[in-house]
């Protein structure tokens, strides 16, 4: 197969037709093969790179901002970095069968680095660049969103899992009870309101957290008091 019908195929992967291929081209060219083959160092995927990570970055902040209205900053940050490590990129690019159409010099080849984690995820990324180049932000933003849907829905169901579930989970198998939620104080104008809610359980305070809506802040204090129990209790307790 030639390396046109190569590129067409990783496009019919990815769901995106480039205007300008070779913004493609260049994405999926590591430096190993622009120092050897094309004598031009300044011909490898790492500027494309650089402007993918941001773009990344941007629309998975976006993407978590607004589905997880409930999550604090801490949290969003925690999953958005899961979501955009190399393990979890290296992952997609596999998922693509990106390393078949890397273009690396004859050493990286040799060993291995179709399939090396930190040379896919940097492809990768240099691929949502060149797409943000080809056609700008709509684009890549759907692109993303595409590949990364089911990623955002398992990691995010993983980290916060929504943590008054896991909590109540928890206490009704420790205590045989559900946990209860009061409303201790609220601050600030009507605009920018803070609310701190504690969870008891069994009698016991078992937590505290703020957020800027009672929602937020229940599943702060349901945070504070699973790492609660996660101290008093077992880890082969814990859920």
């Amino acid at each position: 197969m030639d390396y046109e019908k190569i590129l067409d195929a990783l496009q019919q992967r990815i769901g995106y037709q480039f205007q300008e291929i070779e913004l493609l081209n260049n994405a999926v060219t590591h430096k190993s093969f622009a120092n050897e083959q094309l004598r031009d160092p300044a011909a490898c995927n790492e500027r494309k790179e650089f402007l993918g990570d941001a773009v990344l970055d941007l629309v998975m902040a976006d993407v978590l901002y607004h589905n997880y209205p409930e999550l604090p900053e801490g949290e969003l940050s925690r999953i958005r970095s899961e979501l955009v490590s190399a393990t979890a990129l290296a992952r997609v690019a596999r998922h693509l069968n990106l390393g078949s159409c890397l273009r690396l010099g004859r050493g990286e080849y040799k060993s291995g680095g179709q399939d090396k984690d930190n040379l896919l995820a940097d492809a990768l990324e240099a691929v949502f660049g060149a797409i943000f180049l080809d056609s700008g932000w709509d684009s890549a933003r759907s692109v993303l969103d595409a590949l990364f849907q089911g990623g955002v829905v398992q990691v995010a169901g993983r980290k916060s899992q929504d943590f008054k579930t896991r909590f109540q989970e928890l206490a009704q198998a420790r205590y045989a009870q559900a946990p209860i939620y009061d409303l201790v104080e609220v601050k600030g104008p009507d605009h920018q309101r803070e609310y701190t809610v504690s969870v008891v359980c069994d009698g016991q305070l078992l937590g505290q957290g703020n957020g800027s809506s009672k929602k937020a802040a229940q599943q702060q204090a349901a945070r504070v008091a699973l790492m609660t129990l996660e101290v008093e209790m077992p880890s082969n307790e814990i859920l």
